[in-house]
């Protein structure tokens, strides 16, 4: 509702084009091999065209939509998601500077696989939530489905 108001009231421009363009790019995942109980990472490498930015995960107004990476339950469990240190830039629609992701960054996330995982091949799902936006507007916001690949061994 407040990011209503506040679109209707002109502070938050949003683009609503039809299909509209990708900004926002991810690598493939690469594949982590590992052994139940123990500890790993994987990194998420993404790339946002020319002339866009991603709000960050800690945005500087609360009506910004953070960058989020949440990744389903199942054999690995999350223990931390590490973004890069936010670029601050003051863009045209806002009062104050804002803290966003440009160009190309990495999101690492550190996991623990639990100590009674199955052995074998699985996928791990999660989603990367974003609003992409330029210096004057915001386009929707957008969900992308990841997946890394695991094999847990002995």
């Amino acid at each position: 509702m407040l990011f209503a108001v506040m679109t209707a009231a002109g502070l938050v421009p949003v683009a609503f084009a039809q299909g509209g363009p990708t900004v926002l790019s991810l690598a493939p995942l690469a594949a982590v091999t590992a052994k139940a109980g123990t500890a790993g990472q994987s990194t998420l490498s993404i790339t946002v065209a020319t002339g866009y930015h991603a709000n960050s995960n800690k945005p500087a107004d609360s009506y910004l939509i953070p960058l989020t990476l949440i990744w389903n339950p199942g054999p690995l469990e999350t223990v931390a998601i590490v973004f890069p240190k936010p670029q601050i830039q003051k863009l045209g629609f806002s009062a104050k500077p804002v803290s966003v992701f440009t160009g190309n960054f990495d999101i690492v996330t550190k996991f623990k696989i639990a100590g009674d995982a199955a052995l074998g091949k699985v996928a791990v799902q999660g989603k990367l939530h974003y609003q992409a936006c330029d210096d004057r507007s915001c386009l929707p916001p957008k969900t992308i489905e990841v997946s890394l690949p695991l094999e847990i061994v002995k």
